[in-house]
């Protein structure tokens, strides 16, 4: 034969010897050329044109169908191709290009976009005033003395555990529905729902304390009232970024309760300090959501707070038409995750002081052990509380740890080809921060356990293993979230919860060795899910 069979794209090999005809490549690294050397005086080839016009696009391209997508954009019609470069079509010419220029991906200019890059210090300022407000209950527990409630709680323990179960609830729906808005870029829409939301949530609350307290404990009520009005404020201000104004507004409680430890403070100075905080926390989330009115009033407060009613008033302005607004029941797998993850992170504080009683009301004949029963409740839950303050720091390292999984997700994403590279690196990653956050969590329970009055060191075993499967179920759960798979989440941390509640209320064994078995199977499962989810790449986005 005269000449080489044609070879499928792509395929280049040199199995002729060199001749001055045939250059052995186009450009150093690139594919041979089958066309002969045109003399002096013939016309360019025009196809050579087109490669140093769209060299950089078609050296980039992975298909020829990208290259003929970018010959139709340019208006080169099928005749036109053919008549001047002698192709059948855009797709013919496309596959030419192609095999003319060797591939060349260029990595991007400058420093890659990362949406998840995040500091430290303002993970850390957000795990600060995620635990601030319980030096509120120190500074105010004078304020509730009284004997034992239900349950062998404290006194005013049971309304005040009912307000916030409420107000986490609540304003876990609250906030996705306000960063909804935002992620919309509609911030006055993010500030109107915070402005209608919040209030409801406190009245919400504080009929909740009012219901399990009843009207003998109006000490109570209004602590669980002012606890609501907190909560409510300070999802305004997290919301909205004001950690900083949050932590400000939450000095003076603080000031006072780190002075109650070292000096006893009388009852009317402890009030007062905490009507200080919740009046500047609560005046800095009205100045925050304020601007949403008068905006939506067109200057008018007056049309303003008419059109936040449900159905407008008379004289009210007409709302303006959105294109997308964002469905409420949408936020209601939050609010049943913050419900779920509530009560296990309340028995974690309280399961003891519950299991201590039931075992006292055994038999209540006996009233030594009754007297011994109650003085081991109260001593485990001086073991458990630390472990409750340890939980709640730790949220802010454990934001920033699930950022940095989402941004080394990115980074393998970028950096595998192939989709099982891919999930090697994830999983690499995903072990390491989540490692990461148990050794952080372990640290702060144990220092907390030795700081805590009357609080014995914990050394391990079920409490502690039990601790960190929470810590498990607790992130692993913020993760699925960051991927918007809040449902599976939510299922689970609701089924763990009234799982632990049902034993509880059976008396199913120790209350220790139940915990342990419910968070494992919990954070089982949702470890489970964030493997499935986390190793697909579109999941990534």
């Amino acid at each position: 034969m005269s000449g080489s069979l044609r070879m499928p794209p792509g395929t280049y090999e040199d199995t002729l010897p060199y001749s001055p005809g045939f250059p052995a490549s186009l450009e150093q690294g690139g594919p041979p050329s089958r066309r002969r050397r045109p003399p002096s005086w013939a016309q360019p080839d025009p196809i050579d044109e087109l490669t140093d016009r769209f060299g950089e696009f078609i050296a980039a391209a992975v298909h020829p169908d990208e290259i003929a997508a970018l010959l139709e954009s340019d208006g080169m019609s099928d005749d036109r191709i053919r008549e001047r470069y002698g192709v059948k079509n855009s797709f013919a010419l496309a596959e030419e290009l192609y095999e003319r220029v060797g591939r060349a991906y260029p990595e991007p200019a400058g420093p890659v976009h990362d949406p998840w890059r995040l500091g430290l210090l303002g993970c850390l300022l957000r795990g600060l005033v995620f635990a601030l407000p319980g030096l509120g209950y120190v500074l105010g527990a004078p304020l509730l003395a009284g004997p034992r409630g239900a349950f062998g709680l404290p006194a005013g323990t049971v309304p005040l555990l009912a307000g916030a179960l409420c107000g986490w609830t609540w304003n876990q729906g609250l906030a996705h529905r306000a960063y909804a808005w935002l992620g919309l870029g509609d911030r006055a829409a993010a500030r109107r729902a915070l402005l209608v939301g919040a209030p409801a949530g406190v009245l919400l609350g504080s009929l909740a304390a009012l219901a399990a307290a009843g009207p003998a404990h109006p000490a109570a009520v209004t602590f669980a009232a002012g606890q609501s009005c907190y909560l409510g404020a300070a999802t305004v201000l997290l919301v909205t970024g004001r950690e900083r104004a949050l932590l400000a507004g939450l000095l003076p409680m603080t000031a006072g309760a780190v002075l109650a430890f070292v000096h006893p403070i009388p009852g009317p100075a402890r009030a007062i300090l905490l009507l200080t905080s919740l009046a500047a926390v609560a005046l800095l989330a009205l100045i925050e959501v304020a601007p949403a009115v008068r905006e939506l009033g067109e200057g008018s407060w007056g049309a303003g707070f008419a059109a936040l009613l449900p159905y407008g008033a008379f004289g009210a302005l007409e709302r303006r038409r959105r294109t997308a607004v964002p469905w409420l029941t949408g936020s209601l797998p939050y609010a049943l995750f913050g419900l779920g993850s509530g009560v296990l992170v309340l028995y974690v504080g309280l399961g003891d002081v519950l299991a201590g009683a039931h075992t006292a009301m055994a038999d209540p004949a006996d009233a030594a052990q009754t007297t011994v029963a109650a003085q081991a409740a109260a001593a485990q839950s001086a073991v458990a509380a630390p472990a409750a303050v340890a939980l709640t720091v730790s949220m802010g390292p454990a934001e920033w740890l699930l950022f940095r999984f989402r941004s080394g997700s990115l980074a393998g994403l970028r950096s595998s080809s192939t989709s099982k590279d891919f999930w090697r690196t994830t999983a690499s990653t995903l072990v390491r921060c989540l490692t990461g956050y148990l050794l952080v969590l372990l640290a702060l329970s144990l220092t907390a356990s030795a700081l805590w009055p009357h609080a014995p060191a914990i050394t391990g075993g079920a409490p502690l293993a039990g601790l960190l499967m929470l810590g498990v179920v607790l992130w692993t759960g913020l993760l699925l979230q960051s991927f918007g798979a809040v449902i599976g989440p939510a299922a689970v941390c609701c089924a763990a919860a009234l799982a632990q509640t049902v034993a509880l209320a059976t008396h199913a064994g120790n209350p220790h060795r139940v915990a342990l078995i419910v968070y494992g199977a919990a954070a089982g499962v949702q470890a489970g899910l964030v493997c499935h989810l986390s190793g697909r790449a579109t999941a990534h986005r």
